[in-house]
């Protein structure tokens, strides 16, 4: 007797979320889902992908990255040189053409993500006014489940609620928000900074107690009011913070602070590498690294998670919801640069970066990268990142594992950077090394786990059949550059390497609940100083691909549970 089943049978399984640790076994796979074994013992798979001898994992998840969106249109229309000069993927019978770069093509986005192991993606920073936008870019963007961030942190209308106590508008507008862009999660850059910079030339919030123009509130507040807020409407993720003053050096202690200021409320702390620098303001001379205090208070404090943001050597191409940022490197790079303001809501920098490993900065930047890594405890706790493109290609990946897993090879990429950072950095006395069951963590079921994905992230039954298969090689980087094979809901997308079917993927969103009375408001407010009617705001579900509702509810700090 044959039914669609596929099985993948002898494989060596890596499912930290089930507590299985490298142990022989089958799976099981019908209508896109993992099944339990059939009874009958009569019943044959349509086909058998023998994984003998192979590493089988559920399938990669980056919770932060920038791959859709005005923004990253943007920065392709800054970067021609890259479309120019750059490699290109040809057309096959599966494929469409596309570039890579630093902001590849949409395609080809999704074919490298697939052909890594990789099969779903969330982008970071999409403002409400352009989620429209966001989402046609999901619909090219094939192989992955996929989702965004909606910016709020420099939002008029948040910015009012706070100032005139009104908590229960606030909570009405942001569940509207989300509902009406199909977002996510919540997304704070630079909560205030954005604000004050466009009020002052080179102004930005430095103190989170500093108040930010005509509002009169403070970064703390916004903080403060929009984490309970998340938690308040029980969002899957907590409220995924991108602290003040984003590659200053000094900035550990408003990093701290910011911790600090959520008061017990959960909170995703993203690219923390870009937020962990000691020395002085203004002087590079004395930039350093401040992991260590904020480790520290990260592994006492089960309320937060982190992505870390790695710096990888190399040109790539820094885009932002951070504008005060974006002007901040041009001044520094003094490359080409280009920034925009979107009407009462946000903001976007972007400026090519070429990361050296001579650079004494650039040098920290990596190394600080490693250090998160390195002395985050729990790795439920600790995701990877690059941001990217900003510290480099989600490509890196592969290499990123390798320093994490083999600390030989660490300390001789250490001795090819700056000496100061070869001398001062804590890495040189790191011994730790990452196994394959905590990679599996911080690249798919800790990802899944933070972002609230009870269907993503592990390989129990009634999971999603998202499963990359990887032939072991002495070399982590070569092993986790080209998998054996890659399912998408259990269809096999990648085989020995090569792409062989390239579907849509899911837009993942929530909806929260709430009095449909705060609608008044927001309707006046849109009259008022909006030039979009409000009725042409919300973003329709037939504009999505394959909408799928995450539902809201009960969430737990820290490490939770599957």
């Amino acid at each position: 007797m044959v039914d669609s089943y596929l099985k993948i049978r002898g494989g060596t399984v890596y499912d930290p979320a089930n507590e299985v640790d490298g142990c022989v076994q089958d799976l099981w796979i019908r209508d896109g889902k993992i099944v339990a074994p059939p009874l009958d013992p009569a019943v044959r798979p349509v086909r058998t992908i023998d994984a003998s001898g192979m590493v089988v994992m559920p399938g990669g998840i980056d919770m932060h990255c920038h791959i859709a969106g005005p923004k990253v249109n943007a920065a392709r229309k800054l970067r021609p040189e890259e479309r120019r000069h750059g490699q290109v993927v040809p057309r096959t019978h599966w494929t469409h053409s596309g570039t890579l770069g630093s902001a590849p093509s949409t395609f080809v986005t999704g074919y490298k993500y697939a052909g890594m192991g990789y099969t779903s993606a969330f982008d970071a920073a999409v403002a409400p006014l352009v989620a429209r936008h966001a989402h046609e870019e999901f619909h090219d963007t094939p192989c992955l489940d996929n989702g965004f961030y909606l910016l709020m942190g420099n939002n008029h209308f948040v910015m009012k609620a706070i100032q005139e106590r009104e908590p229960e508008l606030l909570r009405g507008f942001v569940a509207w928000l989300m509902g009406a862009a199909k977002a996510y999660a919540v997304k704070l850059v630079n909560p205030g900074g954005v604000e004050v910079w466009k009020h002052h030339a080179g102004g930005n919030v430095r103190e989170l107690d500093q108040p930010v123009d005509y509002y009169h509130v403070t970064a703390r507040q916004i903080l403060g009011e929009m984490a309970r807020t998340v938690d308040e409407l029980q969002l899957p993720h907590p409220v995924h913070i991108h602290p003040n003053n984003l590659g200053v050096p000094g900035n550990w202690r408003i990093t701290l602070e910011t911790m600090k200021a959520l008061e017990g409320h959960r909170g995703h702390m993203t690219h923390i590498q870009f937020h962990s620098y000691g020395g002085g303001e203004g002087d590079e001379s004395t930039f350093s690294s401040k992991v260590q205090p904020l480790a520290d208070y990260v592994n006492r404090h089960d309320n937060i998670t982190v992505d870390v943001g790695q710096v990888m050597f190399g040109p790539t191409t820094s885009m932002t919801g951070d504008s005060p940022l974006g002007y901040f490197l041009h001044q520094i790079y003094g490359t080409k640069w280009f920034n925009s303001d979107l009407e009462l809501e946000a903001g976007c920098g972007i400026v090519p970066i070429t990361y050296r490993n001579k650079n004494r900065v650039h040098a920290w930047q990596w190394a600080i990268g490693l250090e998160w890594y390195l002395s985050v405890q729990d790795p439920w706790r600790v995701a990877m990142s690059t941001d990217h493109p900003n510290g480099g290609s989600f490509l890196s990946y592969p290499q990123v594992i390798r320093l994490l897993m083999d600390r030989t090879y660490r300390q001789d990429r250490l001795r090819t950077v700056h000496p100061a950072v070869r001398k001062g950095s804590a890495v040189a006395e790191m011994d730790r090394e990452y196994s394959l069951n905590e990679i599996a963590i911080i690249t798919r079921a800790g990802p899944a786990r933070m972002l609230g994905l009870t269907d993503k992230g592990h390989l129990g039954v009634g999971a999603d059949a998202d499963v990359t298969i990887y032939l072991p090689h002495p070399d982590q980087e070569q092993m986790f550059q080209l998998p054996r094979y890659v399912l998408k809901a259990g269809r096999v997308v990648v085989e020995d390497g090569e792409l062989r079917e390239a579907p849509d993927g899911n837009t993942l969103y929530v909806a929260p609940e709430y009095d449909p009375a705060v609608e008044k408001s927001i309707a006046d407010w849109f009259q008022q100083y909006y030039s979009v009617q409000m009725r042409n705001y919300p973003v329709a579900l037939e504009s999505l691909q394959g909408p799928v509702a995450i539902p809201c509810g009960p969430q737990k700090g820290g490490r939770g549970s599957s």
